[in-house]
C-alpha cells in the first residue's frame, strides 16, 4: 500500500507539470533569498569587524583618570551637609598603569587570551613647517602590536618591523602624511603637551581604510615613547587583548575588573553603536528570510489545496476502494515533501551562485573590492530546515483536509 500512495503522489506531480513547477519555483525562491541575504549581511558583518578591529582591540585595560573630587565635603559626609567649596582643584593622580608587569601576567594566564600589546599613547602635535595637526602617537610593542592588530598587513610604504630598530623612525597614516606634506625618509617634528620638541624620520605609511585612524595616528618604538616622556621603562598608558572568540568578552572581563585596579572593558561595551548596527543587520536579514519563506508557503498550501479539490473525486474513490485517511494524507504529504526538497536543494546552489557572483560586482568604497559575502554552512542547513518545514506545514493543512473526505457524500454529490 505505501509503495501505491508513492506512485500516486508521483502521478499527481508529474501529471500538472505547471503546478508542481510553479511550487517548486516557490521554495527555491525563497531558500535562495535566505541564503543570498545571510551571505551578505554576515560579509558585511564581518568586513565591518575586520575594519573596526584594525584600531580596536578585544579589551582594553587602561587608567581611567581620576575620579570627581569637585565637590569633597558632599563625597565624605553625604549630601545633606552645608558648605561652600569654590575653586576647587584636582589632585594630581598617578598617569598610565602601575605595576604592569603583573598584570600582564595575570591576563596571559588566561585561556582565551591570544594576542596582548603594550601601547604608550600620546596627544601631542605633528608638524612639518607651517602644517600643524593635533593627533596621537602610540609607543608600541612592534611584534604584539602586529599580533593584535596584523598592522603589517595595512603598511603602504616601508616595512612594519623596521619600526622595531629604528628609535629615531615613526610610521605615519597615509592621509597623515598627505595633510603635512610629508613621505618616506622626510622629517616631522611632535610636540608633547608638557612642550617637548623631537623630531623623528618618517620610515613607513600604513593605511587602515579607517579615516580618522590614518588621518592623525602615528606609530613608534615604545621605547623611544618613553624616552620621549622621560618615564621608566615599564611605563605603559594602555593594555590591548585579543580573545579566540570576540564575540564573547564578558567572562574574560568578569574575572579581570574585580581584581585590576584599572578600567578593564570590552569592546562591546566602549562601541555599542558598531554591534547594535551588527544586530540590527542580522535581525533585518532573518526577517526578511522568513518573510519570502512564508509567502512560498503560502503559494503552495494554495497550490496543494487547488489539487486536492481538483481531485476530489478521485480522493472519494480513492477512500471507497478502502484507502485510509492516513493514505491519503500520506499521498500529499509526500508531494509537499518532495517539493520541499527538490527546491531546497535547488535554492542552496542557486543562493550560492548568486553570492558568488555578487561578490564579484565591483564596490570601490572603504577600502572595499568588491561587496562582501560570508559562504557558511550552518545557513545552508539552516534555510533548508526552514524551507522545508513551511512546505511541510503547507502541505499538511490541505493534506488534513482531503483525509477527513466522505466518499458517499461527494459520490452523491
Amino acid at each position: 500500500m505505501i509503495a501505491t500512495n508513492y506512485k500516486i503522489a508521483y502521478v499527481h506531480l508529474t501529471s500538472k507539470i505547471k503546478q508542481t513547477v510553479v511550487a517548486l519555483m516557490g521554495v527555491t525562491f525563497g531558500i535562495s533569498m535566505y541564503v543570498f541575504m545571510n551571505s551578505f549581511m554576515t560579509g558585511v558583518n564581518d568586513t565591518q569587524n575586520t575594519l573596526a578591529f584594525t584600531s580596536m582591540s578585544h579589551v582594553h585595560i587602561y587608567n581611567d583618570g581620576p575620579a570627581d573630587n569637585t565637590n569633597l565635603l558632599k563625597r565624605v559626609y553625604g549630601p545633606n551637609v552645608l558648605g561652600d567649596v569654590r575653586n576647587a582643584k584636582v589632585i594630581q593622580y598617578v598617569q598610565g598603569i602601575k605595576n604592569p608587569g603583573d598584570i600582564i601576567a595575570l591576563v596571559k594566564k588566561q585561556s582565551e587570551v591570544i594576542a596582548l600589546t603594550s601601547q604608550v599613547n600620546i596627544n601631542i602635535f605633528f608638524r612639518n613647517a607651517a602644517n600643524k595637526i593635533n593627533g596621537t602617537l602610540s609607543g608600541v610593542d612592534v611584534e604584539n602590536e602586529n599580533r593584535v592588530f596584523d598592522i603589517a598587513h595595512y603598511m603602504t610604504d616601508g616595512n612594519w618591523n623596521d619600526l622595531k630598530y629604528n628609535p629615531d623612525g615613526v610610521i605615519l597614516g597615509a592621509a597623515l602624511a598627505d595633510r603635512l606634506s610629508l613621505h618616506i625618509n622626510d622629517n616631522v617634528n611632535v610636540l608633547t603637551p608638557d612642550g617637548v620638541s623631537k623630531t623623528y624620520k618618517v620610515i613607513g605609511l600604513f593605511q587602515t581604510n579607517v579615516a580618522n585612524v590614518d588621518k592623525t595616528k602615528a606609530y613608534l618604538n615604545i621605547n623611544s615613547a618613553r624616552q620621549l616622556l622621560s618615564v621608566n621603562q615599564d611605563y605603559l598608558t594602555d593594555l590591548q587583548v585579543n580573545v579566540q572568540d570576540y564575540g564573547t568578552t564578558a567572562p574574560l572581563v568578569n574575572r579581570l575588573a574585580p581584581v585590576i585596579p584599572y578600567k578593564v572593558e570590552s569592546w562591546q561595551t566602549a562601541n555599542q553603536q558598531l554591534e547594535a548596527g551588527s544586530s540590527l543587520r542580522d535581525i533585518i536579514a532573518v526577517a526578511v528570510s522568513l518573510t519570502i519563506l512564508m509567502v512560498a508557503g503560502f503559494g503552495i498550501y494554495n497550490i496543494m489545496n487547488m489539487t486536492i479539490n481538483e481531485k476530489i473525486r478521485e480522493i472519494a474513490i480513492l477512500k471507497a476502494m478502502g484507502f485510509s485517511s492516513g493514505d491519503v494524507t500520506t499521498i500529499f504529504l509526500t508531494q509537499a515533501v518532495v517539493i520541499g526538497i527538490a527546491g531546497g536543494l535547488i535554492g542552496m546552489g542557486l543562493g550560492y551562485v548568486l553570492a558568488v557572483i555578487i561578490n564579484h560586482v565591483p564596490f570601490k568604497i572603504g577600502g572595499l573590492d568588491t561587496l562582501p559575502m560570508a559562504y557558511r554552512l550552518k545557513d545552508y542547513i539552516l534555510a533548508f530546515i526552514f524551507g522545508l518545514s513551511t512546505t511541510l506545514i503547507a502541505g499538511y493543512l490541505p493534506a488534513r483536509k482531503a483525509s477527513q473526505i466522505d466518499p458517499v457524500d461527494i459520490i452523491r454529490g
